[in-house]
């Protein structure tokens, strides 16, 4: 399995419940049209306790989104990069209220 964690802030005024239910929006099409596995809920991160040690990025939120493989990784990204507007709404939605996004990929070994 491939994972991607997306760290990131929502931008002024950009209200924390509607983003959670636009991601979910976002993650049901993506698994209906057979783009990821899964992803976990949206989280806050917990920066103020020593276990937390990067300093370098700081964001408030993340979210875990898991595919298969690399060749549903592509796909993923091949469709959000491609399609017609009307065809990413909701990825559209997401990416409205994100400020400091940062997209990490990492692949299990087992």
């Amino acid at each position: 399995m491939i994972n991607m964690l997306s760290r990131f802030d929502l931008k002024e005024g950009a209200d924390i419940g509607r983003f959670c239910r636009d991601y979910a929006a976002f993650a049901e099409e993506m698994r209906s049209r057979g783009l990821i596995v899964s992803t976990g809920p949206v989280g806050r991160r917990h920066a103020d306790t020593p276990m937390d040690t990067d300093a370098a990025w700081r964001q408030s939120f993340f979210a875990v989104m898991t595919f298969h493989n690399r060749c549903q990784l592509d796909a993923a990204y091949a469709y959000i990069s491609e399609a017609k507007p009307a065809d990413k709404v909701a990825h559209s939605a997401i990416l409205a209220a994100l400020q400091n996004a940062v997209f990490t990929c990492w692949e299990d070994l087992e």
